[in-house]
């Protein structure tokens, strides 16, 4: 297959190729090592994780990072019905499209994250964890997202009247909320983004104690400060530069196809030039922070052409960024076609 595009040059600034969802078995069954094939870093679910997946990837000489969901383990409410988020009307908040987000608040549901996030890094020599999820309850990842206004459960208002000393009217919840998305909505808006800091925080400080080598990434949503009304930070309580304190390399989501641009695949660096911008970061060796993308080849929702491939991966891997990864390899295992253009273009680069 001829691709429609001029061959990438070397980039020596590209530190990590990457490939997300699981263990690529396709590459190693066409009888060529991942290094060869041109990865060097794997991205696998932190459920997912065996010792045996771990010694195939240690023997092909990658990379091994977990991808780990901190506020979207539905089946948490189960058997804690008190987790569900709270609507501005005072009932749980229906999940947007299935998306079932957690009360960020909830303690007992962030000890469990936080003792499986320790258990992962103890359990498993990885070279880095990504948060995954970590934002409040929504279904972001579609060209029109859904943003409900949550959690007002009386947890929440005791923590925020607490934290803030804010005083808030007596009365059904529908009232206090109403204030708090009008007359006090600033400090309610930053307060949400601390509580999700404070978890970031958190997973930071269990890194440094058990396995300090390790990176600490997040895969997040793409959008700018102003992108959406404000919606990363006024919505989904998203605040890249007070998480900075804690990250290591993030890793925004800029799936052009998923999200409305599969004509503009140029979106994918400008969101990435954008970040790179507000935090600060240039793509140089020996920075505190970095930039991976993960870019969209498989199908999700809108179709990827295959001759969009090193197109997107093209715009994924310009600086600002030092590191990409492909999304996702459950869905490219049919395609391979696809899992050819990923290689070639990796090849080109390195």
């Amino acid at each position: 297959t001829t691709l429609a595009v001029e061959p990438p040059e070397p980039r020596p600034h590209l530190i990590v190729r990457g490939i997300y969802g699981g263990v690529p078995q396709e590459i190693l069954d066409s009888g060529r090592s991942l290094q060869e094939f041109g990865v060097n870093a794997v991205w696998l679910g932190s459920g997912s994780f065996t010792p045996e997946r771990m010694a195939l990837l240690r023997a092909e000489g990658v990379q091994v990072y977990a991808e780990f969901n901190t506020l979207h383990v539905a089946r948490y409410l189960e058997d804690h019905p008190d987790a569900a988020p709270i609507g501005p009307d005072g009932e749980v908040s229906p999940p947007p499209e299935g998306w079932q987000g957690i009360c960020p608040t909830h303690e007992a549901y962030r000890a469990s994250r936080m003792e499986a996030f320790r258990a992962l890094l103890q359990d498993f020599a990885v070279d880095g964890v990504w948060l995954d999820y970590h934002h409040s309850h929504a279904s972001w990842e579609q060209a029109v997202p859904n943003l409900p206004d949550t959690c007002f459960c009386d947890r929440c208002l005791r923590r925020f009247r607490e934290d803030t000393g804010t005083k808030l009217p007596e009365g059904p919840t529908a009232a206090i909320s109403a204030a708090l998305l009008s007359t006090h909505r600033e400090t309610w808006v930053r307060w949400r983004c601390d509580v999700f800091t404070d978890w970031v925080r958190e997973f930071r400080s269990i890194i440094d104690a058990t396995r300090p080598a390790a990176l600490l990434g997040t895969f997040h949503n793409p959008w700018s400060d102003d992108d959406l009304d404000g919606a990363r930070i006024e919505k989904l309580a998203i605040d890249l530069e007070a998480q900075a304190a804690y990250v290591d390399v993030f890793s925004p989501m800029p799936y052009h196809a998923r999200f409305g641009h599969v004509r503009d695949p140029e979106w994918i660096s400008g969101q990435v030039e954008w970040l790179g911008r507000r935090l600060g970061i240039e793509g140089t060796p020996g920075e505190r922070h970095r930039i991976w993308p993960i870019v969209q080849i498989s199908d999700w929702g809108e179709a990827v052409p295959l001759e969009q491939v090193p197109v997107a991966l093209d715009h994924g891997s310009r600086r600002p960024a030092t590191g990409v990864m492909v999304f996702a390899w459950g869905g490219l295992r049919k395609q391979p076609e696809k899992i050819e253009a990923i290689g070639e273009f990796y090849r080109a680069i390195r």
